[in-house]
């Protein structure tokens, strides 16, 4: 509806304080031409809004200009006070602020929300930590922490993937949260953005010396087009199988980065036809072998022998140590 528009271009406006028409219509997925009208309207209305034009140009208010708004719909409220991850927040030491922050907005809702606000928090959970709770050790974290909300380079030592350590100087510019897992964001010297998980950064120090952050960067859109871009870069080893049906199920439930790109039809011995997607070949490999007997690869042909290679080692291995 019209009037929810208008108040959401409000809030946007007072929040962030200049949005260009072209932002505001894709965030209210409308087009240009009716933001244009709602500004009109709102300018009708006494609220005192204006363009800038220009490169850096956009909507804003009239400085010191703020209103109140009031009225958030149910929707809204169950947005706010569905329950965050319990155990980022503590990694974060915000635990208790969250707790606090949804308390007074409670507090704030008229007396008929506040029963049914409440039981947001019984109805849903996110829990964010794996079944056995593996949580990974940081050991810079609160420097890092720290050094997101300064523009103070750091120095870090960090652990590479092939086991070897590098020391750079960063600009940190945020930290993100995958799954149970952080990663910090942050420029090289060239202007490089990378990411590091923070688990493997063994060292990290302030330097004496600021950097400027780039104009624009939005952490978010930053870490979905670093995530869409790794995905679609990763090297793929394509196997053709056959499996015992009983195992189906259990396919994606081992612990391997496998995709199954297609099962097929039965065929007369019982057999089920898959196509399966790993990394690389060694975590083929591995994977194959861990279900024995319930699953015999196609192609490549290659891949057969080097199984059979493993389990003859493995064979070989037992017979001398039982």
């Amino acid at each position: 509806m019209r009037g929810d528009r208008l108040i959401s271009i409000l809030l946007l406006l007072q929040t962030q304080g200049r949005v260009t028409a072209k932002e505001l219509a894709e965030k209210l997925e409308v087009s240009e031409r009716t933001i244009y009208r709602d500004m009109e309207a709102l300018s009708g209305i006494g609220i005192p809004v204006f363009a800038d034009r220009g490169k850096k140009g956009g909507w804003s208010l009239l400085e010191g200009f703020q209103t109140d708004l009031t009225g958030l719909k149910e929707s809204e409220i169950h947005a706010l006070l569905v329950s965050p991850s319990a155990q980022l927040l503590d990694d974060l030491d915000l635990g208790r602020t969250s707790d606090d922050a949804r308390n007074k907005l409670i507090a704030s809702l008229p007396i008929k929300d506040r029963e049914n606000a409440k039981e947001i928090w019984n109805r849903i959970h996110i829990d964010t930590n794996t079944w056995r709770k593996q949580k990974e050790k940081i050991v810079s974290f609160e420097i890092l922490k720290n050094a997101i909300w300064k523009e103070n380079k750091l120095k870090i030592v960090y652990t590479r993937a092939d086991g070897n350590k590098d020391e750079r100087i960063v600009g940190p510019l945020g930290l993100v949260a995958k799954g149970h897992r952080w990663y910090f964001i942050a420029s090289k010297e060239n202007g490089e953005i990378r990411n590091y998980r923070a688990s493997r950064i063994q060292y990290a120090m302030p330097v004496n010396e600021t950097f400027e952050r780039p104009k624009n960067f939005n952490l978010a859109h930053y870490w979905n087009s670093s995530t869409k871009a790794f995905l679609e870069n990763l090297p793929t080893y394509e196997v053709h199988a056959e499996v015992a049906e009983s195992i189906l199920p259990r396919l994606t439930f081992t612990g391997y980065f496998v995709r199954i790109i297609e099962i097929g039809t039965r065929t007369n011995d019982e057999w089920i036809p898959v196509k399966l997607s790993f990394d690389t070949e060694d975590e083929a490999k591995r994977y194959v072998l861990g279900f024995t007997d319930k699953i015999k690869v196609i192609k490549p042909l290659d891949l057969q022998n080097k199984i059979l290679k493993m389990a003859e080692s493995a064979v070989e291995f037992y017979k001398q140590i039982l």
